[in-house]
């Protein structure tokens, strides 16, 4: 052997070793807790397995009542199943029941359907049948409209003529009056030619009549009137002078075809608030904010009167239709006067329980009158007293009669006009629109000539025309640049209507 081999051998006996070493090493290490348990007292192992006997018996209590629990459930279900089963037997036997029900329900409804296709014909044929009694109905409904129609154009003729007749008769009884008072005055020798005159003016008058009225639409002349406002406005009857009034303290005449000034009446004292003309169309009354009324002739522009007596401001003024030389006049200190033009005194005076703001003749003896309380009033100029007491609507502002004086036209502060029918003394009509706001105490809105019209005017500026016969929306004009404070239709066609400074022709 050589000396590399004996180093080799021992080499490999010490790898031997060491590796015998590391086995003996893991070997104890592997069974040392099995040797450190051995080595324990036996108490201790004893009170370990005391704890997990303890332990053992919970888990088993638990288990004996989750097995409780678990065999109390399965009752239950036990029970529902077979309420489960008893229901679905009962279903079972609905179900067939159902079924049977539905067959017979089906040859039911064979049955309906062909009676509904019956009946359907049948209302197919009714609704043909229908429809030609409906195109007939339709028919004579035309037939009856057209008749109606008719019917009221002749009784409107009728009524024409009838009003012309009186107005004819009322001029005559006026005429008669005059001359009486001619005769008085003049003498035989001037009988014939006063006559002969006043014949022919009713002649004329008479002739002239008036046309239906036409619905203007366009502004044809403005007028710079009065300065600070023009609160009234009239026509003359049977003319196309226009008279005015403003705060300017002057009465104005225009041409209301020409807008030129023919006349200008001075001496009022205070703003002219309504203005009168008699039926003659001699004599010019105006109220004023003075307490007094002021009384001019028209032919000449002299003053003929002032009429004194109210103790507040004169709110209104009209003059007879029937006899010439009567006037009345109305005021804020609540009474109501009656003038004659002859003297220029006061006749009669009328004491009233609330202020009367506007007043109009109906006939020679009768005036109507609208209050501040919301009531129209009718007094008998004779006795004077309230004949009749009608509720209008809040603080009537205006009164208008038509010219057939079968109408009366008030107005009120909210904002609505309403039509009475004198004969029935009842609402035969109410005009308003959104847009419609009287100005105040002094909107004055008018008839038309043939009263089929209604025209009145607003704060913003815009006049309002309405048709009595036709419920239609109303025709607005345009134009001013105020507050429109007046109106007034002539009977030969023109509408004037009056703002702050202006006059406006409308035709």
């Amino acid at each position: 052997m050589t000396m590399s081999e004996a180093e080799a051998g021992r080499a490999a006996i010490r790898r031997a070793l060491r590796s015998l070493k590391r086995r003996h090493l893991a070997e104890e290490g592997a069974h040392r807790p099995a040797i450190e348990a051995l080595t324990r007292p036996f108490a201790v192992h004893a009170l370990e397995w005391k704890e997990k006997a303890e332990k053992h018996e919970l888990e088993l209590q638990q288990c004996y009542k989750a097995q409780s629990r678990l065999s109390e459930q399965l009752v239950t279900e036990i029970e529902e199943g077979k309420a489960s089963k008893a229901l679905l037997k009962e279903k079972e036997a609905t179900v067939t029941s159902l079924q049977a029900e539905l067959e017979k329900t089906s040859e039911e409804n064979v049955q309906l359907k062909q009676s509904l296709d019956e009946k359907t014909k049948a209302l197919d044929l009714l609704i043909q049948e229908h429809q030609a009694v409906k195109a007939e109905l339709e028919q004579a409904l035309t037939k009856l409209k057209a008749a109606e129609d008719e019917n009221q154009s002749l009784i409107d003729r009728w009524m024409l003529e009838k009003m012309k007749d009186a107005e004819r008769l009322n001029e005559a009884n006026a005429m008669y009056e005059e001359m009486v008072l001619k005769l008085k005055t003049a003498g035989v020798g001037g009988i014939q030619h006063n006559a002969q005159q006043e014949a022919d003016g009713i002649i004329r008058r008479s002739e002239a009549g008036y046309m239906e009225t036409l619905i203007p639409s366009t502004c044809t002349i403005t007028i710079r009137a009065h300065d600070g406002g023009c609160g009234s406005l009239m026509f003359e009857h049977n003319s196309d002078k226009l008279i005015s009034g403003g705060q300017d303290q002057t009465v104005k005449i225009w041409g209301a075809y020409t807008g030129a000034l023919t006349t200008t009446l001075h001496g009022v004292l205070g703003s002219v608030n309504d203005l009168a003309v008699t039926n003659d169309n001699k004599f010019v009354v105006a109220a004023c904010s003075s307490n007094k009324l002021f009384v001019w002739e028209v032919n000449g522009g002299r003053p003929r009167h002032t009429l004194t007596g109210h103790t507040k401001n004169v709110s209104s003024v009209d003059a007879s239709w029937v006899k010439s030389f009567v006037v009345a006049s109305s005021s804020n200190d609540r009474t109501i006067k009656i003038w004659d033009l002859q003297t220029g005194f006061c006749k009669s005076t009328i004491m009233s329980a609330s202020n009367p703001n506007s007043l109009a003749f109906i006939d020679g003896d009768i005036i109507c009158s609208g209050h501040r309380d919301g009531n129209l009033r009718l007094w008998d100029i004779r006795s004077g007293k309230c004949t009749t007491q009608i509720a209008a609507r809040l603080d009537v502002t205006s009164v208008c009669v038509s010219r057939s004086k079968n109408f009366i036209l008030t107005s009120g502060r909210d904002n609505v006009h309403n039509l009475f029918d004198v004969r029935t003394l009842e609402v035969c009509g109410t005009f308003r629109a959104t847009g419609n706001r009287v100005v105040g105490s002094f909107g004055k809105p008018c008839i038309s000539p043939d009263e089929n019209c209604i025209a009145a005017g607003s704060s913003d500026g815009s006049v309002y025309i309405w048709s009595r016969l036709k419920n239609e929306m109303p025709t607005v004009l345009e134009g001013h640049s105020s507050p429109v404070l007046a109106s007034a239709w002539c009977g030969l066609g023109p509408l004037a209507t009056s703002d702050r400074n202006h006059i406006y022709i409308w035709s």
